[in-house]
């Protein structure tokens, strides 16, 4: 049994948090262990201590600022919006700089004109696409259908850019007039991909990029960048990134204006820190994974989406791949077996303290959760059950040996290992829960965390047993997912998704038949949808274990009028690059100040 320690020592704790007032200093947190006299209990919880903070955090007009934190992971590197791996430590370069043509709301699955004004299929090959008059640049030129063509145009040019795959089936992308665009494809257009597209491709100026080189517009920084969007690049250091309201917004007649004047996005030390700066009110907005939220949010320090657990938005799903190249993880039996030997609930409830919920086992997040096909679901689905493991494996030639563990039907030992990067301390929770269920299965795993280099070229080299990752997040269809899970061909190096190189051509095929069905045919995509489920559960090639947080935690100290699961505003309380376009610009728009006495 577990328990949270009881009220008044947070409560203690948290006193100590809010008191503290030295400039330099900050009152974060730390685990401790407690026992409770009369139970075999452990539970982790959490007491201040004190924290240098290399420089202050509040340097603007706190009125007028909105601080933020949780998205990047190292200094800027550049404000190129075609160089996506990056676009986390600038983020706002995406969404709040460079716009995109619609917007996505999650919430409600629907697409929403953005510098857009509408856009339909005139015909199965043909998609016609109007944009809103007085667009303009953050220079005072005029955003036209041009440049539209332009950003588009570039993916053909230039195959480095992660949208060129489009191509493979876009015959032309033409203008007509400063409005109007006409996109023409092949036969059986991929709708799904377009669709996903259109919310996720940042127009471009061309007069400002067309004579660039490739280099340029490849890999180039893009300094001091010229957007359409609401904000505008002020300045950045060594541990934060500024940005200014663009008060010339051509959004602002349209959507109204960003509450904040500035966003100051900065790295902490630690994501102690960070919290820290949350409950003093000096930080705005975490969009760390902190553990211990769930008390703190029930007892009002700080502000999350749910008031109750799981507490966060899911996010992503987090999925175990495992190497199919390599014995045993080439044997569906075995994979069986193993996703019947993972105590997901200890995930849940050990690493995460029920900050995230378990996945469903064929991966798609909540919010597209109409697509699943239940039937197939409860017919091939998996859970913990380590009497269902050792069924499978004695019944597919695996044996017992004298150590406790299962052996090959070839009477070879099995001994395998489990990985996740050193320091995703939730992650290194996570697989040391699945090494310890697997080996009381009988599986012997041993869990392993290589620094980040070490573990994305095991990944991407396809030299590692099983690991994790969860690189799907949220989108406007079930392609996006199963598109990652499933990529193809199988080449040297896989980069971009079917990390465990699961080569089957039939499943290749069902992933393109769903690329290919129109976003409007809900019965169709449902239907390719189970196809993909009922071969993805057979074989298991990779296992969905649980959905990864929107970690969100927020402060009222300054701003209100946050998004959560009461309001009706189609806003998510995130930003990280990709969100914006997805419910965080709505969300500097929601809020207000909090009324000053």
């Amino acid at each position: 049994m577990k328990r949270l320690i009881s009220g008044l020592s947070v409560l203690v704790a948290l006193s100590m948090i809010l008191v503290s007032c030295a400039p330099t200093e900050v009152e974060v947190i730390k685990t401790v262990e407690v026992e409770v006299p009369g139970e075999t209990i452990i539970q982790t919880v959490e007491v201040p201590v004190e924290v240098p903070v290399e420089a202050p955090i509040v340097a603007y007009e706190r009125s007028e600022t909105f601080y933020i934190a949780g998205s990047a992971w190292g200094p800027l590197n550049d404000w190129n919006p075609f160089i996506t791996w990056s676009k986390a430590n600038s983020t706002g370069t995406n969404g709040l700089v460079y716009e995109s043509l619609f917007q996505f709301n999650p919430m409600t699955g629907e697409l929403t004109p953005f510098l857009a004004e509408s856009g339909e299929w005139s015909s199965p090959t043909t998609y016609d696409l109007t944009l809103r008059q007085d667009l303009t640049w953050s220079d005072g030129e005029a955003l036209t259908a041009e440049d539209v063509v332009f950003t588009f145009e570039l993916g053909n040019q230039y195959p480095a850019l992660w949208f060129s795959p489009i191509w493979d089936y876009l015959l032309s992308v033409t203008a007509d007039g400063d409005y109007d665009v006409q996109f023409t494809f092949t036969e059986n257009p991929v709708y799904q991909e377009f669709s996903n597209n259109l919310y996720n491709i940042f127009i471009v100026p061309k007069h400002l990029w067309e004579d660039r080189t490739e280099e340029d517009i490849t890999a180039g920084v893009n300094e001091n960048p010229i957007g359409s969007g609401a904000y505008l690049y002020d300045t950045h250091s060594e541990d934060r990134n500024v940005w200014v309201r663009n008060e010339n917004w051509w959004g602002i007649d349209v959507f109204g204006l960003p509450s904040p004047k500035r966003i100051v996005d900065i790295r902490f030390a630690s994501n102690n820190v960070a919290l820290g700066a949350v409950i003093k009110g000096d930080l705005d907005l975490s969009n760390n994974f902190l553990p211990g939220i769930a008390t703190l949010s029930e007892k009002g320090y700080v502000d999350t989406y749910y008031a109750k657990a799981p507490y966060m938005l899911a996010a992503n799903t987090a999925v175990l791949f495992l190497n199919t190249t390599k014995p045993p993880m080439d044997d569906p039996a075995f994979r069986r077996a193993l996703a019947f030997a993972i105590n997901v609930d200890d995930i849940v409830n050990v690493a995460y303290a029920n900050l995230v919920a378990a996945s469903n086992p064929a991966g798609l997040l909540p919010t597209l959760s109409k697509y699943n096909d239940e039937d197939v679901i409860d017919r091939l689905g998996f859970t913990y059950d380590p009497a269902q493991t050792a069924s499978i494996l004695e019944g597919a030639g695996y044996t017992m040996g004298a150590d406790g563990f299962y052996q090959a039907p070839d009477g070879s030992a099995i001994e395998l290992e489990v990985t996740c990067p050193f320091g995703w301390t939730d992650w290194m929770e996570a697989i040391n829960v699945i090494a310890t269920s697997a080996q009381e299965a009988g599986i012997n795993i041993k869990a392993v965390t290589p620094d980040y280099g070490a573990w994305n070229t095991a990944l991407t080299d396809g030299t590692f047993d099983m690991t994790l990752n969860n690189w799907a997040g949220m989108s406007n269809t079930p392609w996006t997912l199963y598109n990652l899970l499933f990529r193809s061909p199988i080449q040297e190096i896989m980069g971009s998704g079917n990390f465990g190189r699961y080569d089957n051509q039939v499943m290749f095929d069902l992933v393109d038949d769903l690329a290919r069905v129109p976003v409007d045919d809900e019965e169709g995509m449902k239907a390719a949808v189970s196809a993909i489920q009922e071969l993805m559960l057979t074989d298991l090639p990779m296992i969905p274990l649980w959905y990864n947080g929107l970690w969100a935690q927020f402060s009222s100290a300054v701003w209100t009028n946050w998004p959560t699961e009461d309001s009706a505003a189609a806003a998510l309380p995130c930003t990280w690059n990709g969100y914006w376009q997805m419910g965080g610009l709505q969300m500097l728009i929601d809020l207000e100040l909090v009324p000053t006495e």
